[in-house]
């Protein structure tokens, strides 16, 4: 029986005992002990005006595919694909920009490529979220099959196809493409600009040095964004909340917790589409490998924001918050030169375990302790 009274529950909180119970407060409190202690061990460089560049691009790829992890989490199931969905996905894109459309139907251009290739990952997810609810299995285990199906798939296929498991040397279809620039160009140049004119943001030869953030930027927040506006604004967030909490006390109340799922994984599949076409139209390469463990960095950085691995529980902003301290650690190694880059292994295992404990004490003070 819980020991929370009514009294209690009636009882007045100040304003900081609020928000350090609000699952974003941990990861607030981690990113900025990492940003502080990143700014000086850097020396100030990683926030000059290209490693604020370069580590935006980082931080924008862990928080585009967190975020999916991240909701369908809180709906109660888990994705361990998504990395294998990055590399099949980047190199379904990047054949097609080499070699044309399947079954000789012609040149591919940007947009043919990528809404071929959403339209196969889409399907997957679809795939792997109707196995899910139809059968009653584990997502853990059937999203762990499909990442060893997936990788394997990719690499035997794009072996046999272009006889190896990289492309390079792609034209740069952002020069002639809005679709290749909108995932692979530059954005909120006007904020380099104003930091030129300012007096910073110069080169050596006393020209402007960067002219603005990788587009990934922007696309990670349009999804946090509609993350955040689906679960605090509308009845599919309360659905989610609700089929993460008691699927079985979700479905009596009418929720369409199948559906909800289904799309939920659907989800995870178009930010890992996403995730891929950004590097892609970026760097004109692919690569199956791209994704190898980002599935664990998108499961962690949902921890360590907020999310309940139990479900029904979690946050976009704390998310952000998460995607923003690892992204730091994990390009930290260029700016802080005596730093092993193992180090950031060491990292998340520490503040996982940390985050998991939190959790824990959030979770047993919504259930009653139970």
């Amino acid at each position: 029986m819980s020991d929370r009274s009514e009294a209690d529950r009636l009882a007045q909180e100040s304003a900081l005992a609020r928000l350090v119970r609000r699952p974003e407060a941990g990861a607030f409190i981690v990113m900025i002990v990492v940003v502080t202690m990143i700014t000086f061990a850097s020396d100030f460089k990683a926030f000059n005006a290209l490693g604020l560049k370069n580590n935006l691009a980082i931080i924008a790829q862990f928080g585009i595919i967190a975020t999916g992890a991240a909701l369908l989490m809180i709906g109660g199931e888990f994705d361990l694909s998504i990395g294998s969905m990055i590399g099949f996905a980047g190199m379904s894109m990047a054949m097609m920009l080499k070699w044309g459309l399947p079954f000789g139907l012609g040149e591919a251009t940007p947009l043919l490529a990528f809404a071929i290739t959403l339209a196969m990952t889409l399907s997957l997810g679809w795939l792997i979220g109707t196995i899910v609810v139809r059968s009653g299995l584990s997502s853990f285990i059937v999203s762990l099959a499909f990442l060893f199906f997936l990788r394997g798939t990719t690499e035997v296929s794009f072996r046999l196809i272009n006889q190896s498991t990289q492309i390079s040397g792609l034209p740069d279809f952002k020069e002639e493409s809005w679709v290749a620039w909108i995932f692979g160009g530059e954005v909120f140049g006007w904020i380099y600009d104003a930091w030129f004119a300012l007096g910073g943001n110069i080169n050596r030869r006393g020209e402007q040095w960067v002219d603005g953030f990788d587009a990934r930027v922007l696309w990670w927040i349009l999804i946090a964004g509609l993350a955040y506006f689906i679960l605090s604004r509308t009845q599919l967030g309360n659905w989610i909340f609700a089929t993460g909490d008691n699927k079985d006390s979700a479905r009596a109340n009418g929720v369409p917790v199948n559906r909800v799922k289904t799309g939920l994984f659907m989800f995870t599949a178009f930010c890992a589409t996403v995730f891929a076409a950004c590097q892609v139209f970026d760097t004109n390469t692919a690569d199956a490998a791209k994704g190898n463990l980002m599935e664990l960095n998108a499961i962690a950085i949902a921890v360590v924001g907020g999310t309940l691995m139990t479900g029904g529980f979690g946050s976009v902003i704390g998310v952000a918050f998460g995607a923003v301290t690892f992204g730091l650690v994990a390009n930290a190694v260029f700016y802080i030169p005596w730093l092993d880059g193992s180090f950031y292994r060491v990292f998340v295992g520490v503040v996982l375990l940390a985050a998991v404990f939190a959790n824990e004490r959030i979770r047993k003070r919504i259930t009653g302790g139970i």
